[in-house]
């Protein structure tokens, strides 16, 4: 007898996979589908696909018969899950993101997916021993890794003389997304010359002949870089079009076939000027364009991105709420940039206006915790922000370390600096609305980097006793009040730190979502668990109780979460020290708790660095506190 399963939607306290197709239920709460008899777990969307054969409650050896929910029963997991990128990336749009008013978020497959699919098919997985949810990115935030190689965009024979050396040579040309390299040949890796593309201001169509040797046939286009100028091509004029001459490199077709790949090459995620028009003449359109230069505040208009900047289309930095992040080069000055992206046509309205939100708050931010915004292009199709490039971000940090967690010393390094940086918004009126640590930027791969708060997509300006309601954020940072469509104010930003150094010490969520969070943080059995946290100060849990608090007013703010035992610590004092006096700048701490941690060294009989710098306090120079 064929029994069908009887399914209920259900909520899952650890990663669960579906019995069906084998991938992850995803979410933070209400999953999946049960069967209330035999506890069989799958997608929603797989339920009427699962053959009726329901065992009722059979038990073996006291257990139920396939694993349920919360058994600690290791699981085969089909990893060849090709979903994490190409479904997730959809999150970017409106109609397809998890809506935050619900209160319900999507994750990336957890770590333990990644990595090499062949060789991890055979492995398998168990579910973690704590009811909280591992921390893992989130598909607003989704991170994006190099290409391993180029891909080749085109590659022939090709002649050219310079503005040094009107000798007209032949190479093997290979232009690929980040170079143009002259070969010796079409074999050997031995070259005559690398142009990176980000050295390329501009590909002109041919005019000035001066340096053509008497007698010699016309060039088709040229390439012009800060030190050289490269004349390519050679123009039969009158002749037929002769196939062995082009596959060597000469005539006006193959010549006007690499300017057209050489230009695509420039612009990789922008529309394609045309270079021929209706006359027949090579001339270059461009569509009207902005450009807003955010340190002088100059504006100017028919300012294509592509002549500044190189854009890299195969280094995807990440994606945001509304655009794809590029790597990116400065032309004249070599400066390595990062480049946000959004494509008017293909977002809706509202993301387009959050990030003018974004450009307009980082205009009037300038403050070495908070990423530099350089400036700004806008065509009628697509809007670019050009930002400093960093190295990664704080939840890289984190899920790479040992055990997928920090160490005290390290959190408390990085903690300070978020909160200086919160500091100098809260003083400007802005409230951040979505701190996580995929927001929280690293300098460098140094184990004490500095760090810089973005995406400020959802950034507020609220006063000091001012109240907003609008829902903004990323759910599993953020506060009861904004969950629950409360006003809310800019403690918001103090309840996203607290959850933040949880993530760093546990290496998990502080909630999920089958109880109550008042319930939850009153418990501090299921709170703070014997692993990891008896190995953690009752200093720290301290810190965080006190983010944590449901009731807005009980909640620290900024600077009562800098004076806190935790965090006024010599070592950290130390650590942040000798990152100013690296740096050559005094930003983080200030000069008049010198006398107070010098007299501390004394009392303990510990070692007082005397190479500190002394400069003054950023605060002190721009705003009083």
């Amino acid at each position: 007898v064929k029994v069908p399963h009887t399914f209920a939607v259900h909520t899952y306290t650890r990663p669960t996979i579906c019995q069906y197709c084998k991938r992850l239920l995803k979410g933070l709460f209400r999953q999946g589908m049960q069967c209330k008899d035999c506890k069989f777990n799958c997608h929603k969307r797989c339920a009427s696909k699962v053959p009726k054969d329901c065992l009722g409650e059979v038990v073996f050896n006291g257990e139920p018969a396939s694993p349920g929910p919360d058994s600690d029963t290791t699981m085969e997991v089909d990893i060849t899950d090709g979903t994490s990128e190409s479904e997730s990336g959809r999150g970017l749009d409106d109609s397809e993101e998890p809506s935050p008013a619900e209160g319900k978020i999507f994750f990336m497959d957890p770590p333990f997916l990644d990595g090499e699919k062949d060789e991890e098919a055979g492995k398998t997985i168990s579910p973690s021993t704590s009811s909280n949810i591992p921390l893992m990115r989130v598909v607003q935030s989704i991170k994006h890794t190099k290409r391993r190689s180029s891909t080749m965009v085109r590659e022939g024979w090709m002649v050219h003389y310079t503005s040094r050396d009107n000798l007209r040579k032949r190479h093997y040309w290979r232009l690929d997304s980040k170079s143009l390299t002259l070969f010796q040949n079409d074999t050997g890796a031995k070259y005559y010359k690398e142009i990176p593309l980000s050295e390329i201001l501009q590909v002109e169509p041919a005019r000035g002949y001066s340096n053509l040797p008497q007698g010699s046939n016309p060039h088709c286009f040229e390439i012009i870089t800060g030190t050289m100028v490269y004349y390519v091509g050679e123009n039969h004029e009158g002749s037929c079009p002769n196939p062995a001459l082009a596959a060597s490199g000469v005539g006006l077709e193959v010549a006007q076939s690499w300017e057209k790949a050489i230009r695509q090459a420039l612009m990789p995620v922008t529309p394609q000027p045309s270079i021929c028009t209706p006359g027949g003449q090579g001339k270059d359109h461009k569509e009207l364009s902005i450009s807003i230069s955010v340190s002088n505040c100059q504006i100017q208009e028919n300012v294509d991105v592509s002549s500044v900047y190189q854009i890299f289309a195969d280094e995807v930095l990440g994606s945001g709420q509304f655009g794809i992040v590029y790597g990116g080069k400065h032309r004249k000055t070599g400066r390595d940039v990062a480049i946000k992206v959004i494509d008017k046509m293909r977002f809706p309205t509202k993301q387009e206006s959050q990030l003018r939100n974004e450009v307009a708050i980082l205009q009037n931010l300038h403050h070495p915790g908070i990423v530099n915004l350089e400036c700004m292009f806008e065509t009628p199709e697509r809007v670019f922000v050009v930002m400093e490039k960093l190295h990664g971000d704080m939840l890289e940090m984190i899920l790479s370390s040992e055990k997928s967690k920090l160490p005290e010393r390290i959190t408390k390094f990085l903690v300070t600096q978020i909160l200086v940086a919160l500091r100098h918004l809260h003083f400007k009126n802005i409230v951040h609305c979505d701190l996580k640590p995929e927001n929280v930027l690293l300098a460098s791969a140094e184990p004490f980097p500095q760090v810089k708060l973005c995406d400020f997509g959802f950034a507020r300006i609220i006063g000091e006793k001012s109240f907003r309601r609008s829902v903004v954020g990323t759910p599993a940072y953020l506060a009861p009040e904004v969950l629950r469509s409360k006003g809310y104010n800019r403690s918001l930003d103090m309840w996203s730190v607290g959850v933040i150094v949880y993530v760093s010490l546990s290496g998990t969520f502080p909630f999920n979502e089958d109880e109550d969070i008042n319930d939850q943080i009153q418990n501090a059995a299921f709170m703070y668990p014997p692993t990891p946290w008896k190995e953690i100060s009752t200093e720290a849990t301290d810190l965080i109780n006190n983010l944590l608090q449901v009731k807005m007013r009980k909640r620290y703010s900024v600077d009562k979460s800098l004076s806190h035992p935790w965090l006024q610590d010599y070592q950290t004092w130390l650590d942040l020290r000798e990152f100013e006096t690296r740096r050559g700048e005094r930003y983080i701490t200030h000069e008049s708790d010198d006398a107070r941690w010098e007299e501390h060294a004394k009392k303990h009989n510990l070692a007082y660095p005397k190479h500190f710098i002394m400069a003054p306090n950023l605060d002190d120079m721009d705003e009083g506190p």
